[in-house]
């Protein structure tokens, strides 16, 4: 074992002793990668994708329409495994005083949410083609049902939002979830390695008692809103995931294609 895969075990030794179990077991977990909030090219999205590249990993960037620029699809150009989600519309909190933001719960009319999804959905395909996938991510992972009951309808079959998936509802739309976020967003800034590595050891866990099938582990990030330590930390985590053979990265294969 390398110096580097050594440290780097050393970082998260709980979710590194359970991916060994499970490589003993010649089991195996899948992970994807979404990161939000991108309109631009910034520095801290090069930043971003230099670990993808680093790592050799799939990233799905969630991109919100509204102040979505042609340079953010320039930079992307050429970009392998770089795939582009919606991200709500305008990314605009909608949610009366008191209660937790959202852009689409059901403070609104369907109608008015519909038009905002289906000219955001056309902006993305326009401006990413191929590179954009028919997938639904509400700003703050908050969704009404009347806005999931809408999705299907608009080409957009996948939901993402954070946490466990729902259970399948005829004629809603499938989940790809994510379920390790690196920020703390109280101290707005990235959260410690044991906190991590706690969640991540747990996650894989569970998964390994499910039957065959079990939702995909998603880690997310937010590359404008990082500090050092939440960058650290990313690093470090994607090294632990990208390197273990009990990790399956499918990446794209998850995300559904726009027919």
């Amino acid at each position: 074992m390398s110096g580097a895969a050594s440290s780097t075990r050393g970082d998260f030794p709980l979710s590194a002793a359970a991916l060994d179990r499970l490589a003993g077991d010649g089991r195996r977990v899948t992970a994807w990668w979404r990161d939000d909030d991108a309109r631009t090219a910034t520095p801290e999205l090069e930043r971003l994708l230099a670990l993808a590249k680093t790592h050799a990993l799939p990233l799905a960037l969630a991109v919100i329409p509204v102040g979505a620029e042609p340079a953010l699809a320039e930079r992307l150009a050429g970009e392998a495994g770089v795939t582009v989600l919606l991200h709500g519309h305008a990314h605009a909190n909608h949610a009366p005083p008191g209660e937790k933001r959202a852009e689409f719960g059901d403070h609104r009319s369907a109608e008015a949410m519909r038009t905002e999804i289906a000219v955001g959905k056309a902006r993305l395909e326009t401006l990413f083609g191929e590179r954009f996938r028919p997938v639904f991510v509400p700003p703050w992972n908050r969704i009404g049902e009347t806005v999931r009951a809408l999705l299907a309808g608009l080409g957009l079959p996948t939901v993402s939002v954070y946490g466990s998936a729902k259970p399948a509802v005829e004629g809603g739309p499938a989940e790809l979830n994510t379920h390790l976020d690196v920020m703390d967003w109280r101290a707005m800034r990235g959260l410690t390695f044991d906190a991590v590595d706690e969640r991540l050891a747990e996650l894989i866990d569970t998964r390994a008692g499910a039957a065959a099938g079990a939702e995909p582990i998603g880690l997310l990030t937010h590359h404008l809103q990082h500090d050092e330590s939440a960058w650290a930390l990313t690093d470090r985590l994607l090294a632990l995931l990208a390197a273990h053979p009990a990790v399956a990265w499918d990446g794209p294969a998850l995300l559904p294609i726009t027919k």
